[in-house]
């Protein structure tokens, strides 16, 4: 993550997409919305504008292709388009990196061989990455599936995500927690990040581009329905096609029990495993960030409290104020 998008208090009404349309379709309708003639350098096309952005035709004629072929791309009917036509549409709608990429991904012919992702409780972490779990006390970190279910963590990072949660969960598929579910749907989940429009954002974003890339992924498609029909926020997101890669980068969090922290992330994917990828946390060394993960790690282990006496609370709430190891327990 290089940078951070903007945020805002008002999501607004949900959109919707024009005359129904498909992923691809309605994907590249977002895009061309957001551009004016203006910010190409193009006199607006004559006649009354009906919709914001550019025209079809204005599109088409940046990116040097018919509007007949364009209108087949927006019509969802992308089978049998080069790649250099993709990456004239792409330069000419100003499309990041990532976004690029998922204009491509949209656009593979429905002929394509996609082998369906086999359920989620089939995802297994290996006895070596529990292991390793095991051996990071002191570094939250979780291992997620493309859907970002949760099938491990050490104790550290349950204690950091989702306190109010089972530490086992994750071991039963039914019950495995979702890290968009949290964001979205719990109070915890809203209360943790401080700049939760911002996470809210990213969290969409990526999903998108997962979502893209495995779109005969069942267990994706539920978890897109069930969130947009639970919240109104993600729906309003989700109507936007964000697309982003969120591999690294810093989170601002308020923490129930150890206070406000900054923390940077690390998002690897981990190799032959089906898109599991691993997220470790850490602090900058001799801040009050680095303070607050120490008792955070103590506070559910009362014998490393003795070890860590200097450990003081990152809030501005008193010391004397620290919670016990039985509050560590659950949020």
């Amino acid at each position: 993550m290089t940078s951070t998008p903007s945020a805002s208090g008002d999501f607004g009404p949900v959109p919707q997409a024009a005359g129904g349309g498909s992923e691809l379709g309605d994907f590249l309708k977002t895009r061309r919305a957001r551009l004016s003639p203006q910010d190409v350098g193009l006199h607006p096309y004559p006649g009354l504008r009906r919709v914001a952005g550019l025209r079809r035709e204005e599109l088409a004629m940046l990116a040097g292709v018919s509007v007949t072929h364009y209108t087949r791309l927006e019509q969802g009917r992308g089978d049998g388009t080069s790649e250099q036509v993709l990456d004239a549409i792409a330069v000419a709608l100003r499309l990041s990196e990532d976004e690029r990429a998922h204009l491509k991904n949209l656009a593979q012919p429905a002929r394509t061989t996609r082998r369906a992702a086999p359920p989620r409780s089939h995802d297994r972490v290996t006895a070596a990455m529990r292991n390793l779990l095991g051996a990071m006390p002191d570094v939250p970190t979780v291992v997620l599936n493309r859907g970002n279910d949760v099938l491990a963590w050490n104790r550290i990072g349950h204690a950091l995500l989702a306190g109010h949660l089972g530490f086992d969960d994750p071991a039963r598929p039914a019950d495995r927690p979702n890290l968009t579910d949290i964001l979205f749907l719990s109070p915890q989940g809203r209360d943790l990040y401080q700049n939760w429009e911002e996470e809210a954002q990213l969290a969409v974003g990526s999903l998108r581009l997962v979502a893209g890339r495995h779109p005969q992924d069942s267990d994706l498609g539920g978890l897109v329905g069930r969130l947009a029909m639970q919240s109104r926020e993600f729906a309003a997101l989700w109507a936007r096609h964000p697309v982003r890669t969120c591999a690294d980068g810093v989170k601002h969090l308020q923490h129930p029990l150890v206070g406000t922290m900054q923390l940077t992330f690390q998002s690897l994917t981990l190799p032959g495993s089906g898109d599991q990828r691993m997220i470790a946390y850490s602090a900058e060394p001799g801040t009050p960030s680095e303070a607050a993960l120490r008792l955070l790690a103590s506070l559910g282990n009362p014998d490393r409290q003795a070890a860590a006496p200097d450990a003081q609370p990152a809030s501005d709430a008193p010391a004397g104020t620290r919670p016990s190891a039985r509050h560590a327990a659950r949020w």
